[in-house]
């Protein structure tokens, strides 16, 4: 009997007060004086992969990294995958290439000079990696990353490719990095999201370990799943200002969180990404390639499976 495939288990390292909904009323000038549980927060998200014995992928801001070091050692010390989350928290698609080659260096530079390790995953705010600006794959493989997560398959009012391949694939062909986009489920003709976040506080338990277990045993396919740390903070301060939606968005069932995902590491074989596409990694360089001339080619879909 073929064994379940190991899930990717992985986390956006941001405060709560970063999130993107909240760009209209948390200007980026006052994250400063705002009060942080990032760091509580943190405690309380590796206390459980400790108690549970699972590897994650951390895609950490390069603001955090700064300000917290001694968070980002520690994700390493334990084991962890430590990749990048950008630096600012900017939507890609408010940013220039210039912008976002900026963005993406600083963050990578600090973050390996604060743990220690190469830095060879991205993921985008808010998956703002869509077909608008697909050249940026290019720029993260010149800048040493081998790696996005950063495309969710799925139509969304603030993100979404739905017509993106539903397995690994090269938007840019050897010109940018392999793009592991985020699990979805396939039903009635469209994609449905089966990554977590938002939908795991939403929608009961069951709907997200049946929608896994779809994946892993009728598709044979790996799933990616990702939370944030402020996901399991209930008592986190309530931003004055935001819309009805985004306030529901954001702290709807915090509560349940922790122990829905204990639930969910203990029905399913989970590591970091790096174990997880461990396969579809192994080809990739490990160092930037210099600039790249010539028009993108046409996405290469690295494994089968139902888009």
């Amino acid at each position: 009997m073929t064994a379940p495939p190991i899930n990717a288990m992985t986390f956006d390292v941001e405060d709560y007060f970063q999130v993107s909904a909240m760009e209209g009323v948390v200007d980026r000038s006052t994250w400063q004086g705002m009060p942080s549980r990032v760091e509580r927060n943190m405690d309380r998200l590796l206390a459980v992969l400790d108690d549970t014995g699972v590897r994650a992928t951390f895609f950490t801001l390069g603001w955090i990294a700064e300000r917290y070091p001694q968070l980002v050692r520690r994700i390493v010390t334990e084991g962890h995958e430590l990749a990048s989350h950008g630096y600012w928290h900017e939507r890609v698609t408010e940013l220039t290439t210039g912008q976002f080659r900026e963005d993406v260096c600083r963050a990578k530079g600090v973050l390996e000079d604060t743990g220690g390790v190469p830095v060879y995953g991205y993921r985008a705010p808010s998956f703002s990696i869509d077909k608008t600006n697909l050249q940026v794959l290019r720029t993260l493989r010149d800048t040493g990353h081998r790696y996005s997560s950063s495309i969710y398959p799925v139509h969304h009012d603030h993100y979404g490719m739905p017509d993106a391949p539903r397995t690994p694939f090269r938007p840019l062909g050897d010109d940018g990095v392999l793009e592991l986009p985020m699990t979805t489920v396939r039903l009635g003709g469209r994609n449905l999201p089966a990554a977590g976040g938002g939908y795991f506080r939403l929608l009961p338990y069951t709907v997200s370990r049946q929608a896994l277990r779809r994946v892993n045993t009728t598709e044979g396919m790996p799933g990616i799943f990702y939370l944030h740390p402020w996901e399991l903070d209930p008592g986190q301060p309530r931003i004055a200002g935001l819309g009805q939606k985004t306030r529901f968005r954001h702290y709807v069932n915090l509560s349940r969180t922790e122990g829905r995902l204990r639930r969910l590491l203990a029905d399913f074989h989970w590591g970091a990404i790096d174990t997880a596409y461990a396969d579809v990694l192994s080809g990739e360089p490990l160092a930037p390639t210099g600039p790249v001339t010539g028009h993108p080619a046409q996405a290469d879909v690295v494994s089968e499976g139902v888009n």
